[in-house]
């Protein structure tokens, strides 16, 4: 359960306001990272799906994943922290972790309460704050899960988006 409530955040969770995929990233990330990630994924019990040119396959390393020559077929990791929330990771730079979420699956409380254990696994993980901006709004977090507080918590005003 987080500490997010919707009825105050529910306009962050707007597919019309914030776009149905908005973005979630991990900057200063690195290869190590990714490798932190990956292994989360494998040992959190999460469903998932590797897919390198849209056909699926096993896992590699994130080492080999972000190694590929610049020209190769894109990647994505598809996971489902629950059977009907899909999370996808597309690894094209060490340098950042991102990531994207369909707001319309993430509605009420429930929605909340899941993007925020996402947030706060991989966070955690990591020891890395997690952003999650408007689709298309890079730099403009409205909720991030801070390290030092452990938690989620609001960047911007709900109100005022």
């Amino acid at each position: 359960m987080s500490d997010l409530v919707w009825d105050k955040v529910k306009n962050f969770f707007d597919p019309q306001l914030m776009g149905a995929l908005p973005d979630l990233s991990v900057p200063g990330a690195s290869v190590a990272d990714w490798q932190i990630l990956f292994d989360l994924v494998r040992s959190n019990g999460w469903r998932w799906e590797y897919l390198e040119g849209g056909v699926p396959g096993p896992l590699p390393s994130a080492a080999e994943v972000l190694s590929r020559p610049a020209d190769a077929e894109t990647v994505d990791l598809r996971v489902w922290p629950i059977p009907s929330v899909l999370v996808i990771f597309r690894p094209m730079s060490s340098e950042e972790i991102d990531f994207d979420v369909d707001l319309r699956e993430l509605q009420g409380q429930q929605g909340v309460d899941v993007l925020c254990e996402v947030m706060c696994a991989i966070g955690r993980a990591l020891g890395k704050a997690v952003f999650l901006d408007a689709e298309g709004d890079r730099n403009h977090p409205v909720l991030g899960f801070k390290p030092d507080l452990d938690r989620v918590v609001l960047l911007a005003d709900p109100e005022r988006i």
